[in-house]
């Protein structure tokens, strides 16, 4: 059998994986552009001035015209986007205009995980004032007006560690203080109660397709990142056959559909330090409309907890015990804790992040699509841990 040309995939190719793995299909778009582009240039650094054109000629299609963009400078962080802060200023000849300070989140040729601005806005502007989220002003989904799609929102102030406290790649291995946690705590449980409770169905969600209320949201998640996983891989890895096969047999049909964020732990939130107060919710990148469960085994991965100053407690996020968490979300949101169903979704959690570290950020670094391929080239070695950890779910749940 001739192998595809997954650096160059033909238009058959393409619709062959688009016919063998169906999902969202607003997922499904996002992952078809990624290849039909796959064969164009690498990623080049892209000036900041071309980006302030960029959002200045957004800004103009969305019927402003008395402003001005200053103060440009790039935000660090993040392992898929680019992301730049700015100011703009609004009506110059009315002083009692006040600047807005903005954030704009823009792709790369390819990314870590190929997802959705224009999810990321709806959703974003559906939650306002359900969570803290920052305001969505704008969105370049097709990359009329940017050298990528891209998404403008409010700059929300706050920091996602204290000052004084080191941490790993992205907000892993964030330890914070005991009256710190006992401050962020309640806030990150309630959070994720009010999100899971949320009305979906009453918003203007377009581009996020409602699976029924069997196993469909488990087919969907599980046909993406197969899809993702023989577009990027370079090599058959039997334990991931393995696993999708797993998945499959074992996926449970659910009981309430929520909406997920899908990457919800310490790191992707901001507070602010003189109150210890959540005032923004990041990253909503990968959210879904699916099971709870995925949001409990994602936030309770050993991948993102650290132990507590004595060594003796491993603490969710860095914030309470695996059993404290359970219990107050149980009383936050009303619903219940299946832990078979937290099981199976950090079995598919340890899925994905294989998937995206053996494959994608393999392919992503060796055909040079992002800004951040040493960080790409470091991730795929830390997959192997992570398929040895999926290997484990595995066992212990068959």
């Amino acid at each position: 059998m001739t192998q595809p040309d997954k650096d160059s995939p033909s238009p058959e190719w393409i619709s062959s994986l688009r016919a063998r793995f169906v999902t969202e299909r607003e997922v499904d778009n996002a992952l078809t552009r990624k290849l039909e582009n796959r064969s164009g240039p690498g990623y080049q650094p892209v000036p900041l001035d071309e980006l302030v054109d960029g959002v200045s000629a957004l800004i103009r299609s969305n019927g402003d015209s008395s402003f001005e963009i200053a103060d440009a400078y790039w935000l660090p962080g993040g392992a898929s986007k680019l992301q730049m802060a700015f100011t703009v200023r609004w009506n110059q000849s009315d002083a009692t205009s006040e600047p807005s300070r903005m954030v704009l989140r823009t792709e790369t040729a390819e990314s870590l995980h190929t997802t959705s601005r224009r999810r990321e806005f709806e959703l974003l502007s559906a939650l306002n004032g359900v969570i803290p989220v920052p305001t969505a002003y704008w969105v370049d989904h097709d990359a009329t007006h940017l050298p990528y799609p891209g998404l403008v929102t409010e700059f929300a102030d706050g920091v996602s560690k204290p000052t004084d406290t080191q941490s790993g790649v992205s907000g892993l291995g964030t330890r914070l203080p005991p009256a710190l946690r006992e401050k962020l705590a309640p806030q990150f449980v309630e959070r994720l109660a009010r999100l899971h409770t949320f009305d979906f169905r009453a918003e203007n969600l377009r581009t996020f397709d409602i699976p029924d209320a069997g196993r469909q949201n488990a087919i969907w998640a599980i046909n993406w990142w197969d899809r993702v996983w023989e577009e990027d891989a370079d090599e058959d890895v039997p334990l991931v056959a393995l696993a999708s096969a797993w998945l499959r047999k074992n996926a449970p049909a659910v009981d309430q559909l929520s909406v997920v964020h899908g990457d919800y732990r310490t790191g992707n939130y901001l507070f602010t330090e003189h109150d210890s107060r959540i005032n923004a919710w990041l990253d909503w990148e990968l959210a879904r409309i699916g099971d709870r469960h995925q949001d409990l085994a994602w936030s309770t991965s050993n991948a993102f907890a650290t132990y507590d100053e004595n060594g003796r407690n491993l603490l969710v996020s860095g914030l309470l015990t695996e059993e404290e968490f359970f219990e107050a979300y149980e009383r936050a949101s009303g619903l219940s804790v299946d832990q078979k169903s937290v099981h199976y979704y950090k079995v598919f959690n340890a899925y994905a992040m294989v998937v995206m570290t053996l494959a994608t950020s393999y392919r992503v670094a060796r055909n040079g699509k992002s800004h951040q391929d040493v960080l790409l080239s470091w991730l795929l070695g830390v997959g192997y841990m992570l398929m040895d950890d999926m290997r484990r779910l595995i066992e212990n749940g068959s």
